[in-house]
């Protein structure tokens, strides 16, 4: 099948790879992009641990601030993995979604929380976090805005999508171009949500908020 990679670079790459290796042909075409906001006043004073729901705020974080000494907490292993890249030691992965990862810090009871994400972000970990009783404050430390992609790939049978924002952007493209022959396969009942309306030949979304639950809907 093929199979139309819709997530940001660089991860499009790597569930690129993942795609072939499960015997289907990945076309690697993002619909948003990401770009850190470099003019952000990161202040860690009184900080007692860091949550990250993506690897893209590990990275603009990286670059705002060279302290590597807090705790780290993550919503996936991929994600502890890219902070780990840049120098933060022992991050714990919730291996699941904003509300998991919400659970895991109350459990570890750290203190104040700073929360670095998107502009707009797809869940309020924050108020998550507030519900169980942990103290925390969000801070956008990058954006994504729509890739020049015009339409679909005119060769694509089928499209992953990641987060809800991919998947209006898709919805969009999708319409436009009435390419309702498509099946897309979704990350999370979230994300799905933006395409529900479009009556697409497939849609199905994994039963866990990960990659490997998302890339387990593919046909085999």
């Amino acid at each position: 099948m093929r199979i139309w990679v819709t997530r940001t670079a660089p991860e499009a790459s790597r569930t690129a790879e993942r795609v072939g290796a499960l015997g289907h042909l990945a076309i690697t075409a993002p619909v948003l992009e990401a770009r850190s906001l470099d003019d952000v006043a990161l202040d860690l004073a009184g900080v007692g641990a860091l949550a990250f729901t993506s690897a893209h705020a590990i990275a603009a974080v990286a670059r705002l601030d060279p302290r590597r000494d807090l705790p780290v907490f993550t919503t996936g292993d991929a994600t502890a993995a890219a902070a780990l890249a840049v120098g933060f030691a022992a991050p714990r992965s919730a291996a699941g979604d904003a509300a998991a990862l919400a659970e895991l810090i109350a459990a570890a009871n750290p203190g104040r929380v700073l929360c670095p994400g998107p502009r707009r972000p797809a869940a309020d970990l924050v108020a998550l976090l507030a519900a169980r009783g942990v103290a925390a404050q969000a801070i956008a430390v990058y954006e994504t805005v729509p890739t020049a992609l015009a339409a679909p790939p005119p060769e694509a049978e089928a499209l992953l999508i990641h987060s809800p924002r991919a998947a209006q952007i898709a919805a969009m493209l999708i319409e436009a171009a009435a390419r309702q022959d498509l099946a897309a396969y979704a990350i999370s009942s979230a994300a799905a949500a933006p395409l529900a309306r479009l009556g697409l030949a497939r849609l199905k979304s994994a039963p866990f908020p990960n990659e490997t639950a998302l890339l387990d809907l593919l046909p085999r």
